[in-house]
């Protein structure tokens, strides 16, 4: 197959984030072949150190991306950090409210000693009352609507993985994509924003919008009323689980063939979908004893014979050997900075029918700091002052200029 070049190659980045919604946006423009720097605290991000289930975040959401610290509270630092940013095209942030601006990193300053640069600031809340808040994934779950409608009626339950963080990460690639845009068109560089609060938000937009239609508040996922008759999940063989979903008026007569369900087939009554759905409790209580009687394999073959929707219920360590992720190219190995060889998910996408691929491993605190610091004019001696002054930090217990020759 022909490699074509990467969309993003050439593009400079500087991100100075942490956790997950600051990383992801730069992992998705690092992934596209942007050149990203990572800038992190002398001894790293305290990301790298999270345990329980923060403790794959940092592997996850910063291959592709080279790592220098810097004390940037020093003025050897700083005065380090603004030369990077100088010859930038793109800066991530997603600091605390007003925490970036004390350090002399806020839009203002940047965009005067680099007016071409696009300045993405990633938040809780976009402008407004609640900008000055401090915000979580879990946070803007539960005020934004997306906790309410997750769990059962009484009991608001956050989604299952860091959605709002990752989906507000991947707003803010988004904006910058077309700051990028309407700089090639007026060479300005400008300030962009995504947030937790307003993400959230938009993930309920389709229920407000059923609301505003119908006059009838949406219920909780785990109580709605569904939208058609055979959407769920079903008990099989073996304590296992299949979900089953029949969403088309064609799709309930295929699938009324291949279990040989004849009277229903023949039934006028059941052949249009909101029909169905009003005999819903009639239906689901056959399908649930049938199924019932098939194993997990059996059942799913029959499915996809028959092209109609189904899946395994899987966890997530289900998937470092799943069939389709492994030949396609969305698992990616690498090696993570605690030395162990992981497979872990590309990004989502095909261009040029080809998958976005590793080119750096998750990088150590520190591990291209003499490289970034060449790149930017400094001196071997230079560096090696300002490490001994602890204004830079590199991996390992001192700065090896032959590594980087």
């Amino acid at each position: 197959m022909t490699q074509h070049p990467l969309p993003l190659a050439g593009l400079k980045v500087v991100e100075f984030t942490h956790m997950v919604m600051g990383p992801a946006a730069g992992l998705m423009l690092a992934d596209m072949g942007a050149e990203v720097v990572k800038v992190e605290p002398i001894g790293g991000d305290k990301t790298r150190r999270l345990n329980g289930s923060g403790a794959g975040y940092f592997s996850m959401y910063n291959r592709n991306k080279k790592s220098i610290c810097l004390d940037l509270k020093s003025e050897e630092g700083a005065k380090a950090a603004h030369r990077l940013i100088d010859a930038a095209d793109v800066f991530i942030e997603n600091f605390r409210p007003g925490a970036i601006e004390k350090l002399g990193f806020g839009y203002e300053t940047l965009s005067a000693r680099n007016p071409k640069l696009i300045y993405c600031s990633e938040k809780g809340f976009l402008d407004g009352p609640y900008a000055h808040r401090a915000a979580l994934d879990e946070v803007a779950q539960m005020m934004g609507g997306l906790a309410y409608m997750t769990g059962p009626p009484g009991r608001p339950l956050r989604a299952g993985a860091s959605v709002i963080d990752v989906t507000g990460g991947m707003f803010g690639a988004i904006a910058i994509l077309a700051a990028l845009q309407a700089r090639a068109q007026t060479g300005k560089g400008q300030l962009v924003s995504a947030s937790l609060y307003e993400t959230s938000v938009f993930f309920v937009g389709q229920h407000m919008a059923q609301y505003a239609v119908t006059g009838e508040p949406a219920a909780p996922m785990p109580a709605r009323v569904s939208a058609w008759a055979v959407y769920d999940v079903f008990d099989v063989m073996d304590d296992e689980k299949v979900f089953v979903g029949v969403v088309s008026d064609t799709q309930w007569r295929a699938f009324c063939e291949a279990f040989e369900l004849t009277d229903w087939a023949n039934d006028e009554s059941l052949a249009l979908n909101n029909d169905r759905v009003a005999r819903r409790d009639e239906i689901m209580p056959v399908l649930r004893d049938m199924f019932a009687k098939f194993t997990k394999a059996d059942l799913m073959a029959r499915l996809e014979r028959t092209g109609l929707p189904f899946a395994p219920i899987a966890r997530p360590e289900d998937l470092t050997d799943d069939p389709h992720l492994t030949a396609s190219g969305g698992l990616l190995d690498m090696t993570i900075p605690e030395g162990r060889e992981i497979a872990l998910p590309a990004l989502p996408i095909s261009m040029n029918g080809q998958r976005t691929a590793l080119r750096q491993n998750p990088p150590r605190a520190g591990e291209h700091s003499v490289e970034v610091l060449r790149s930017l004019g400094l001196s071997d001696e230079e560096i090696s002052t300002l490490h001994e002054s602890g204004h830079i930090g590199a991996d390992g217990a001192s700065v090896n200029l032959q590594a980087a020759e």
